[in-house]
C-alpha cells in the first residue's frame, strides 16, 4: 500500500519533496505526461498547508465564471495585477499564470478527482483598475474522505481552532450564514441541526468528520488523484540533502521509517516544502515586526521550517527577502487549550461584522477592519512601528458577541465563561473598566467609541469607510441595515480580545524561472532542481489581490512545472509518449 515506507533505494524520473497543492499538482501533471514520480512528505500527514486553507483558487477566466455568465477579460486581470504588484510586476510570470490558469482548472477537472465550484467572492480591491466584484475565485468541491480508504488516516486534519467539535465549514459565505442565524431563523436552525447530527454520527463511526470542505477537500482530492495514478506518497520521510553530480541535482538523501536512503531522480527534484513560516531565524530577518522585537504566531503546519529554501541555497540557489510584505499576513489570537497548550485562531470573519472594531494600545482605530486579513495585517505592522509591540484589541458589546462571536468565542447560545476564565476574552461593565483590564488608554478608547458610534448609528464610518466596497460587505452581515459592516458599540458588558500577527504562508522564497527552475546567483537555471508552492517566490509580489491568490498560482505553476519536466531530458521518449496518447 502507498503508506508503506520506501525501499532502501529508489529511482524515479521526478522526486517531489512535499505533499501540498504545489507538490501534488506538479506530481500529477508530470505523471499524466508519462513520468515516473515519487512524493515524500516529512510529516505523518499529507496535505501540507493546503489542508488547513480555505481551498479557494483565484483563476481569472476560469470556466465556472464563464458558465455563469460572468464578464471578464485577461486584459482586465492583467491590469489589476499590474496595479496590485506594483514595482514587483513580472510580466512573463503574470502572462503565464493568466494563460495557463484556466487551462489548469480544465485539466484537473477532466483528468482527475479534483473538482471546483464557483464562489461569490469579490476581488479584495474591486474598486481599482481591472478589479471585479465576482468570478475570479473558485472553491474546491466538498469531498467524502472515505474515498481515500486506508489513506484517510494520513490526510492532515483541518485546523482545530476553526472547526466546531471537528466539523469543517465551507469557505463559502452561504454555509456560515446558517450557523450565525441558527437562533434567529427556523431554516438555519434545521440546517445546523442536520449538520450537527450528521457530524456526530461521523465522529462515532470514524472519529473525525468525513465530509471534507475547503482546503481539506482539495488536499483529499489531490491525494486521491495521485494515488489513483500509482504515485506513492511516502509520509514520515524527510529530505536531508540534495545529491549533485557535475553541477546537476540528481536526487536526494532522505530519512524514512526504515532509516536513511537515496532516491535518484532522472529528470529532477521538485522542492514543495511549504515555505519558511516556522524557520525562526529567517522570519526574524524577513518580518518587520519581528525585527523590532514583536510577537508572531503562524497557524500553518509546524513542518514548514524552510527545508526547501535551505536545500536550494546549498545547491547554489537564491532565497531573497525582496517584498515589503514577505508573507500573507493574518491577524491571529492565542487560544489557551489547557495544560500549557495553546492553539492559533486566524481572524477570518469577526472583523467584518458590525459592532466590532480594532484599536491599538492608545485606544484608537488604525484601519478599516473590514479590509482583507492581509491588508489589516500590513496596516497593523505599520501602525505599531515604534510602539514596542505589534498588537490590536478587538472591541465589541454584548449585542455583537452574542450575534457573531469574537475570535474563538462562538455566538450565543455557546458559553463564554470558559474563555473568560482562561483569559482569552476580557469582559467589563464599562469601557473604562475594560481598558484598565487590558492595558489600553481609557480616554483614547472612550473617544474612539464615541466617534465611531456617532456615525455608526446611521451606518456610516467617516474615518475609514467600512462597507464601501463589495469585498467589505461580502463577509459582513447582509441583514444589518443600512451598512452590513457598521453598528454602534453601546450595550454593556463590553468585551476585548488581543490579536497579534500571524501568516498564512510566505510570499518571498526561492527565485525561479517561470517554469519553476531554481536560479543561481547569476540567474541561470540549476539543472535538475525546481521549486513550487510557497517555496517559490510568489508572482503576487507580496500583495494579496483576492481570495485564492496563493492556491491559484500554486496549482497553475505546479501544472506548468510538471509539463516542463516532461519535456526536459530525453526529448525522444517524451515525444514518443505524447504521440502515443
Amino acid at each position: 500500500m502507498s503508506q508503506q515506507p520506501p525501499r532502501p533505494a529508489l529511482e524515479c524520473d521526478v522526486l517531489v519533496v512535499g505533499s501540498g497543492a504545489g507538490g501534488l499538482s506538479t506530481a500529477i501533471t508530470a505523471k499524466k505526461n508519462g513520468l515516473d514520480v515519487v512524493v515524500i512528505e516529512k510529516e505523518e500527514y499529507f496535505g501540507g498547508t493546503t489542508a488547513f486553507s480555505g481551498g479557494v483558487l483565484w483563476i481569472p477566466g476560469n470556466r465556472h465564471a464563464k458558465a455563469n455568465g460572468v464578464q471578464d477579460s485577461r486584459d482586465a486581470a492583467r491590469t489589476y495585477l499590474q496595479h496590485e504588484t506594483g514595482a514587483f510586476f513580472d510580466a512573463e510570470a503574470v502572462d503565464a499564470f493568466l494563460e495557463h490558469g484556466p487551462e489548469m482548472v480544465e485539466f484537473f477537472e477532466r483528468e482527475t478527482t479534483v473538482k471546483f465550484v464557483p464562489t461569490l467572492y469579490p476581488d479584495y480591491h474591486p474598486d481599482v483598475g481591472g478589479g471585479v466584484d465576482i468570478g475570479r475565485s473558485i472553491l474546491a468541491a466538498p469531498y467524502d474522505i472515505r474515498q481515500l480508504g486506508d489513506d484517510m488516516a494520513r490526510l492532515r486534519p483541518p485546523l482545530k481552532t476553526i472547526t466546531f467539535i471537528g466539523m469543517m465549514f465551507n469557505s463559502s459565505n452561504a454555509d456560515l450564514k446558517h450557523f450565525f442565524n441558527a437562533t434567529r431563523s427556523l431554516t438555519s436552525f434545521v440546517y445546523v441541526a442536520k449538520r450537527l447530527a450528521t457530524h456526530m454520527k461521523e465522529l462515532a463511526l470514524y472519529r473525525r468528520g468525513i465530509n471534507a470542505t475547503s482546503g481539506n477537500a482539495l488536499a483529499a482530492r489531490l491525494a486521491r488523484s495521485a494515488l489513483d495514478l500509482n504515485i506513492p506518497i511516502h509520509t514520515g520521510t524527510a529530505a536531508r540533502e540534495l545529491l549533485l553530480e557535475n553541477g546537476r541535482v540528481v536526487g536526494a538523501r532522505v530519512q524514512g521509517p526504515q532509516g536513511e536512503l537515496r532516491i535518484a531522480a532522472r529528470r529532477g527534484v521538485v522542492l514543495a516544502c511549504g515555505g519558511f513560516s516556522h524557520d525562526l531565524e529567517r522570519i526574524r530577518q524577513a518580518y518587520p515586526h519581528l525585527r523590532r522585537g514583536g510577537e508572531h504566531l503562524s497557524p500553518v503546519p509546524a513542518g514548514n521550517t524552510g527545508d526547501g529554501a535551505r536545500m536550494a541555497e546549498a545547491a547554489g540557489g537564491r532565497v531573497e527577502i525582496r517584498y515589503p510584505q514577505p508573507a500573507a499576513w493574518m491577524p491571529v489570537s492565542r487560544v489557551p487549550l489547557g495544560k500549557g497548550r495553546y492553539g492559533v485562531f486566524p481572524h477570518l470573519l469577526d472583523r467584518y461584522k458590525p459592532g466590532i472594531i480594532g484599536v491599538l494600545r492608545d485606544g484608537r482605530r488604525f484601519t478599516n477592519e473590514s479590509n482583507s486579513y492581509h491588508d489589516v495585517g500590513a496596516a497593523l505592522i505599520r501602525a505599531c512601528e515604534g510602539l514596542g509591540e505589534t498588537a490590536m484589541w478587538l472591541i465589541c458589546d454584548r449585542t455583537a458577541i452574542a450575534k457573531y462571536g469574537l475570535g474563538y468565542a462562538k455566538p450565543a447560545p455557546m458559553p463564554l465563561a470558559p474563555l473568560l476564565r482562561s483569559g482569552y476574552l476580557q469582559k467589563a461593565g464599562t469601557l473604562a473598566e475594560l481598558a484598565a483590564k487590558v492595558g489600553i488608554d481609557p480616554h483614547g478608547l472612550a473617544e474612539t467609541v464615541r466617534a465611531h458610534n456617532a456615525g455608526a448609528r446611521y451606518g456610516e464610518d467617516p474615518e475609514f469607510g467600512r462597507g464601501s466596497t463589495s469585498f467589505n460587505r461580502y463577509l459582513a452581515d447582509p441583514e444589518h441595515k443600512p451598512n452590513p459592516c457598521v453598528a454602534p458599540i453601546e450595550r454593556g458588558p463590553f468585551y476585548a480580545l488581543k490579536v497579534i500577527m500571524g501568516d498564512l504562508g510566505t510570499f518571498d522564497g526561492i527565485r525561479t524561472s517561470v517554469a519553476g527552475e531554481v536560479l543561481d546567483g547569476q540567474g541561470a537555471a540549476i539543472p535538475g532542481l525546481y521549486a513550487v508552492g510557497n517555496d517559490r517566490a510568489s508572482v503576487m509580489g507580496g500583495n494579496y489581490p483576492g481570495a485564492g491568490i496563493t492556491l491559484g498560482p500554486i496549482m497553475t505553476f505546479g501544472y506548468i512545472t510538471g509539463r516542463h519536466l516532461a519535456r526536459a531530458g530525453d526529448e525522444k521518449n517524451t515525444k514518443r509518449y505524447l504521440e502515443a496518447v
